[in-house]
Formats: structure tokens, sequence, C-alpha cells
């Protein structure tokens, strides 16, 4: 056909489509009719057109997140050789994916699809592109939410949309359609959905334009047990009990005394507990034993430290981006808070909304390195959960978050400055942060102006500090997102994995393996105004927290032990398992420019020098992520236990434990049992204690008979991990 006579085609066939009701039929809109076609039809995801650089010269938006930019590659780009106007059904935009001409990608529709017949009606309406007219979505649905299916069954869930105008429609031929985990749970392009081969559970979801919406699919272990021998003791058991039987789950028998003491020690502290209160606890026979346990480990003073050290690492308290006295005035201001069980959204606030010296006002030092992209980053994933790097450059191509999203947020910080300062005295290097008078965002491909909305939420601004609305919002007793990122975060602290896995990457398509739970804690906490401890004792004093970690021949098939049904062992932190060892030995490491006394859980930072807590992966402090601590278990580690100058060193100290107690001519008996209480917090079984005092009194002499008793008691897994 005529170029020239193509292109006037093109202009007539455009001016009639936007006559109401030409030929009869419906008008099809690019935003919300092609666009989740070429999203259904997998044209735009990462693997095809949607990749960096396109695919056989053609390059779409990832999800299709540019309607501007996609409409301009399919309509005018190539000369306009995607679409023939004058002939619609002969367009390469129809006989690619319909195999009328070759097609890499194979082929993803028929000329009898649905999706093929509202392509070759919108080209014969002569291609009309997005529109500022085009409704908008408001929300999207699934239904049923929660499906239990036996294994062989089926189901069907239902996707709609609301529009901003208020009509609604059913998606089942624009929507997609995913299952997380196929051999739980498949499903068909119309949202139909059969149990596979496995058991356990899969999310399904729907995608529609920008928005993800999730429905949780459980295919049963097995037949439910009686679960009669499990009484629960608050909200957490109640809630757990419910899940093991849509599950067919059977929990393991409550722990033991000892195992329990130590393990709410090693959950709250990071300390082992002292052996005369292991004897004291397992002597006491009051019914309400536990409870009063775990009301004195909250109160020990070990807490501020264990915690001002766990969250100076969210918020990289670091003496290299920072500054010595920086770190410092953070690292106290941690342990006040802490001591003192400052409110949650509190706590939260004051570092969202610091002003002022860091060397003076410890929260001040969030503001110490980095802008505003580091700043949105870091509030969203420390404070909310939420991972939102991917949406900096895109949309994202799995969750409902927006790249208007990541600029929104932006804008929060877009007013906050930094200079230096000669105030208080201090001469050089002391800094300021304050709010600047003006500072905005604009969305980086569209050049709008940004307004500061958080994600989730509503615009919300303020006249003087755009921050004070944020943490308003952040603090809000109509608002989850907070109490739910804490409730998760706590939760995997003491279990090892988080009610949402992992911890910091909360999001509509990576489910809690427990929904209801996770709402009822944060709601419970928001209740009783973020207290913290509020929270832990909910946790501990719950049957759930106190299950053997033997499973139950029942519920091994859940392997990772997603629904908790006994208790995960969990390697002790570096910093804790220094602490446990010079514990055990009796013995003090003696950190560079502190004084004697301080503990690794001590350290205000991660840059005091130690092969030890290097080598079991203690985090460097340079990302908000919980995954740069790691506990991927290494020969390195191994051999330092083994075979280590440390470990040996400590073992056999002159002023040790060991020492002490041949200097005292302990009884092996009893000099035995003490090594047992302060490495593994129990009192060794009789037949334990026998072949222990054989050994020591087969050995050379009792010191070393005890120092090779103590070496073997550091080098097993009772030990070194949180049972």
């Amino acid at each position: 056909m005529n170029r020239v006579f193509q292109v006037a085609a093109a202009a007539a066939i455009v001016a009639m489509a936007s006559v109401p009701g030409f030929g009869g039929e419906p008008k099809v809109s690019f935003a919300t009719d092609v666009q989740p076609i070429l999203t259904r039809l997998g044209c735009n995801q990462g693997a095809c057109h949607g990749a960096q650089y396109g695919k056989g010269g053609f390059k779409l938006s990832l999800r299709g997140f540019d309607d501007e930019a996609d409409y301009r590659e399919i309509v005018r780009a190539a000369f306009g050789r995607r679409l023939l106007m004058g002939d619609p059904a002969r367009s390469l935009l129809l006989q690619k994916p319909t195999l009328g001409l070759p097609h890499a990608g194979g082929r993803r529709m028929t000329d009898h699809s649905w999706a093929y017949q509202t392509l070759l009606r919108w080209v014969r309406q002569g291609a009309p592109g997005p529109s500022a007219k085009d409704r908008k979505l408001k929300t999207l649905t699934i239904e049923p939410r929660e499906i239990v299916l036996q294994p062989g069954g089926k189901a069907r869930v239902t996707a709609r949309a609301v529009y901003d105008d208020g009509s609604t429609e059913i998606l089942t031929e624009k929507a997609a359609f995913d299952s997380q985990s196929p051999m739980v749970a498949r499903v068909d392009p119309d949202g139909s959905i059969s149990a596979a081969s496995a058991r356990g559970e899969s999310a399904v979801m729907v995608r529609y334009l920008s928005t993800v919406a999730v429905a949780r699919v459980i295919v049963p272990y097995g037949a439910a047990g009686s679960l009669d021998a499990f009484k629960p003791n608050n909200l957490v058991d109640t809630l757990w009990l419910d899940t093991w039987r849509k599950l067919g789950l059977t929990p393991s028998p409550v722990c033991d005394d000892a195992e329990f003491f130590r393990r709410i020690h090693l959950s709250t502290l990071a300390t082992l507990p002292r052996p005369e209160d292991v004897l004291a606890f397992l002597a006491d026979k009051s019914p309400n034993k536990r409870e009063k346990a775990i009301d004195a480990v909250l109160a020990r003073p070990e807490y501020a430290a264990y915690w001002a050290h766990k969250w100076g690492d969210l918020l990289l308290n670091s003496r290299r981006t920072i500054g010595k006295k920086g770190m410092w005035s953070l690292h106290n201001w941690l342990r006040d808070s802490f001591r003192a069980n400052k409110p949650m959204d509190v706590f939260v606030s004051e570092l969202i909304t610091a002003i002022g010296s860091p060397y003076q006002y410890g929260p001040a030092n969030f503001y110490g390195t980095g802008g505003a992209d580091e700043w949105t980053e870091s509030t969203a994933q420390v404070f909310l959960g939420m991972r939102l790097q991917c949406a900096k450059c895109h949309n994202h191509p799995y969750e409902s978050l927006l790249q208007a999203d990541y600029y929104s947020m932006k804008a929060y910080f877009s007013r906050v400055g930094k200079k230096g300062s000669q105030e208080f005295g201090l001469a050089g290097g002391d800094s300021v942060v304050y709010v600047t008078d003006g500072g905005e965002v604009h969305h980086p491909r569209t050049g709008q102006l940004m307004k500061p909305r958080p994600v989730g939420g509503a615009p919300a601004d303020d006249p003087i500090d755009r921050r004070r609305a944020l943490a308003a919002w952040i603090s809000s007793r109509n608002n989850r997102a907070l109490a739910r990122n804490l409730a998760n975060r706590y939760w995997g602290y003491y279990f090892g994995r988080g009610l949402v896995n992992p911890i910091d990457d909360i999001r509509e398509t990576n489910p809690p393996s427990n929904p209801q739970l996770l709402d009822a804690l944060a709601d419970d906490l928001i209740a009783h105004n973020y207290d913290i401890k509020h929270l832990l004792r909910t946790i501990m004093r719950s049957r759930v927290y106190q299950l053997s970690a033997i499973a139950q021949p029942a519920s091994r098939a859940d392997a990772d032990n997603r629904y908790v049904t006994h208790y995960s062992p969990t390697r002790q932190g570096a910093e804790a398992l220094l602490d446990a060892v010079d514990f055990a030995c009796g013995t003090q490491e003696k950190f560079v420019d502190l004084p004697p006394g301080y503990r690794a859980i001590d350290l205000p930072d991660s840059d005091y020098d130690s092969e030890f807590l290097d080598t079991f992966g203690r985090p460097r402090r340079a990302v908000p992520c919980e995954c740069e601590r790691s506990e991927a278990p290494t020969m390195t580690q191994a051999l330092l236990m083994i075979s280590g100058g440390l470990l040996n060193r400590k073992v056999g100290d002159a002023k040790g434990r060991i020492a002490r107690l041949t200097a005292a001519k302990a009884p092996a008996d009893k000099a035995i049992e003490e090594l047992f209480l302060c490495t593994l917090s129990r009192p060794p079984t009789a037949d334990e204690s026998h072949e222990a005092v054989a050994d020591v009194q087969a050995a050379q002499t009792p010191k070393e008979g005890l120092e090779d008793l103590l070496w073997t008691l550091l080098n097993t897994r009772e030990f070194q991990f949180n049972h």
C-alpha cells in the first residue's frame, strides 16, 4: 500500500473512530484494554519485549508501566510498520503472536481469542492512544481470598476491577493470573485453580495494570489430627491452632524448663543465663514461674544493650560513615531509648523528624550520610518493611508499587539540608541537620511535580516540616504499616524467620504464613501504645514459642517450619556467640579503645577488629537489610572453633573458669555440672555426668580433663544454637 495513502487512511479512520458509536463497536482503550493484553500474553515481561533493550528491535516498558512510550513504540516507531490501518488483520501486532509471520516468542494467541478480537478492533478504530479521560483503576479485588483444596481439588478465583467513575469489570479475559508455587496449585489463564502434586500453600496472584491482588491456596499435608492436647495461652496460640487445623499439621509438645529458660535469655538478651539462675528456675515449683522468668529477663540491663546493637545494624551506625562522635551519639540514644522502653512510634518519629547537631542529638545521625534517595529507601525498609529500590527506575514488576510511589515518598525528604557548624564549642567536623525553605521532587519520566504522599497512604503535607506529616501517618492508630513491620521483625528475631519472610520484604505478593496473626499482633501492639516489651511478652508467653525444637513425624513435611509446628534452632549471632564463649570460659575479650568489661553486644559499631566476629558474619552496616548479617555456616568457622587460637587461649586462660575450678579443688562431678550449666544451661544427665567424670579422671591432670570437656561442649550444636 502506498505510504501516503496509508497515512491518509489512518487519519480518516481515527476521525471516524472519534465519533461515538462508530461502527457499533465499543471503543477500545489503550490503557485499560491493550496494555493488559500485552501483560497477560507476556509480551512486556523481562524475558521478552519488556527487557532492557527489548527483543527484535521492539521494546516495551516492563509490565506496561509507561503507556505513552509503549503507544509510540507500537504505533509510530519503525516507520509505523507494526500497524496496517488499511488492513488491520495484516498488522504485525496481530500477525506475529498468531504465527501468521515467524515469531521468536511462539504463538501467544489465536485469531478467535478475545485478545485478538480486541486488538483487531483497536486497530480498526484507528489505534487511539492513552487519554487523560481514560477511567482510572481504583481497586483490584480477588475472590475468594483463601481457598482450601484437597489433593486433586479444583476451584476458581474471580478478579474484579473498580474504576474511579464507579464502574466495575470482571477481568477473566484481561488480568494475568500466576501461581507462586505451581507444584502446590496451578492456575489457568481464566483463574481456574487445581491442586497439584505437592502439599502446602501457594499464593495465586492476579495482575491488572500496575496493581496486584493475591489469594491464598492451601493444600493440606494430611488429615487434621487431634489438637486437644494443645491448650492456647494467648492470641498467638489460638490463631496458629486454626492454621494447623487447615493444613493438617500437629505441633510438638512444650519444651522442658531448661530449654525454655535458655531460649528466652538468648532471644531477648543474646546472653546465656547464669548457672545459679538456671538452678533456681529448675527448682521453682510455682505454676507461673515461666511468666515470672519472662518478666525478669525483660528487666535485665542486657536488654538495652542487645537491642541498641540490633537497631544499630538497621540504622547503619558506623564511624566510617557518620564519624566516631556521631556513632557514639546515636548508640547512646539507642541504649537510652530501649532502657526506657520508649514507645516505638515515638522512637521512629524522633528519627524521621530529627534536626540539629548529630553530635548532640543521636537521631540526627539518621541523616548523617546519603541523600533523599537513601533516606527514602531506609525509611521504607527499616520502618515499614518495604523494599522500594525497584520502583526508583520503573513500576515494580510483581507488586502494586509505582515509580510515582517512590518519588512521592522521596518528596518528604526533599527539604532536609545539612551544613557545617561550630556550635556547642566543637572544633570542626560537626554539622547541623535542618529544614530548608524549598525543594521539590519531579517524576524523572514525566517531569510531574510530586506531592508528598506515603506509600499506601493519602497525600499529606506540613507547612513547616513535611517529615512531620510522614511521621504522623506512620504513627497513626489507624495505620497498621509500622505495627505490622515491627510485629513481623520481632517475630523473625524470635523464631528465625518472619511471618513474612524475608522480614523486611512486606508486600502483597509475599504473603505471611499466618495473615490473621500478623494483623492481630499489629492491632495488639497499637492498642498497647507501641510497647515493644508487651509484644515480646506476648510472643514468649505463647505456647507456640515454648514448643520443643524436635518436630513431630506428622509435621516433618513442613521442612522449613513455615508454620512453626516446632521451635526452629537458630545459630547464635556472631556477637552473642563470642560473649557466650567468654561467659563459659570465664574470660573477657578486650576491644581496642574500649575499657575492660565491654562485651561484643555492647559494641557501638562493627569497626572494632575481631577475626571471630568477622568469621561468624557480623554485618558491616553498609545497607539497611537483615540479609547483610551472614548466617551461613562455613569451614572457616568450624576450624576456628575446633583448632583456633582464640578458643584454646580462652579455655586455658590462667584466670579463667577452669583455672578457678582447679585452684578450688572442686570435686569432678561439681566442676562438670558447672561446665554444663555455663554452656548448655542445664545440668548433665546421669549418663553424661558418669562419662565426663571418667574422662576427667583418665586425663593426665584434672585441669587437662576439664579443659577437654569445656572445649567439647563449646563445639556442640547445643551450645552454638538457640534451641
